[in-house]
């Protein structure tokens, strides 16, 4: 099978909590045979460092696009940040992209972090592309701290893509103005894709930009999945994105769902009581019992199925707005049998 057969399919490395990232090495080594176009990284803070896994997977791939989906502009040093994606761009001869989102809240007050702010995100974004122009960063004071005078050297000439990850009404128009792509989250309906299609083209006119903004849909694809991997990655995922203040509301204003169902779920006793995210603590009682507060619509924007089925909702998703579909919740050996299918629709 040729490479890239598939460019405008990708997947996660590394899908959710690991406690070996040596995984991600054969993980991108397979992407890469299936044909796939592009891996992603969602960093976490124990053994999932962006840099790191990136230049792994960028070392053992040569032809693959390897992205963060994503990394922050506050946890490093602004020259620190710029220098690692202008080591992995030259190590991997431009194949790689950086994801970049706001970070969460909680967890930021927990660092001793500032919040990101629009003004934050416009500035990280020229003092990164400026330095990996080869041009220096000098006399600065304000978002982004104290700037004194940064250079990387004249002979640096990364065009490096950068991807908003997030899915906010506001935000999605705000990527369009600054971003060469936006990275979406799991269970955004097909009127929900259009909407944000129409957003980033709203924010891409504004700014007067004339190349297009890619769209990447995130795709939770189960293959004839067990009762229990229903409850655990379907259902525990969505209840613990409405627990979470504001991130259920982001989604059902872009979906055009009922922001009442939020409300109640999150005061029934199950949910009020319960001591951690959903996904991480509910037993299968539990989670049987919060199924029922959640409208099936809201947990149908997946796919899920046959391998034939979920191929199915794959190449529909690139119809309703969607320029790249990443592939969660399975890894590249679950679902090779999906892209037998997949071929034969393109």
């Amino acid at each position: 099978m040729s490479t890239q057969e598939f460019p405008e399919l990708g997947c996660y490395l590394l899908p959710g909590h690991t406690e070996t990232p040596r995984d991600a090495i054969a993980e991108a080594k397979r992407a890469e045979a299936l044909g796939l176009g592009k891996v992603w990284l969602s960093e976490r803070f124990d053994v999932k460092d962006a840099g790191v896994i990136c230049s792994a997977a960028l070392a053992v791939t040569e032809h693959i696009k390897v992205a963060t989906a994503a990394t922050n502009l506050h946890t490093r040093h602004p020259h620190v940040l710029a220098t690692m994606c202008s080591s992995l761009h030259y190590l991997s001869n431009g194949r790689f992209e950086l994801g970049l989102a706001r970070g969460v809240a909680i967890r930021n007050q927990l660092m001793g972090l500032d919040t990101v702010t629009n003004a934050h995100i416009v500035d990280g974004l020229k003092v990164l592309r400026t330095l990996w122009q080869g041009e220096s960063v000098a006399g600065y004071e304000g978002p982004m701290g104290n700037l004194p005078y940064l250079k990387s050297g004249d002979w640096l000439n990364a065009d490096i893509p950068v991807h908003f990850v997030g899915f906010g009404p506001k935000s999605l128009r705000f990527a369009g103005q600054h971003f060469d792509g936006v990275h979406l989250h799991t269970f955004i309906t097909p009127a929900g894709m259009k909407r944000a299609r129409e957003l980033v083209d709203e924010g891409a006119a504004k700014a007067g930009r004339e190349s297009k903004v890619r769209l990447c849909s995130v795709m939770a694809t189960l293959i004839n999945p067990s009762r229990e991997d229903y409850l655990r990655k379907v259902v525990g995922r969505m209840g613990s994105y409405m627990q979470a203040p504001g991130y259920a509301e982001m989604l059902a204003a872009l979906n055009g769902w009922d922001q009442q169902v939020i409300e109640d779920f999150r005061k029934h006793p199950v949910v009020a009581g319960m001591l951690g995210s959903i996904d991480s603590v509910a037993t299968l009682e539990q989670l049987e019992e919060i199924e029922a507060l959640i409208p099936e619509e809201w947990v149908s924007a997946l796919a899920s199925g046959s391998e034939e089925d979920c191929a199915r909702r794959l190449h529909e998703e690139l119809s309703y707005g969607a320029d790249e579909v990443c592939i969660h919740a399975s890894t590249p050996d679950q679902f090779a049998g999906v892209l037998d299918h997949y071929r034969k629709l393109k």
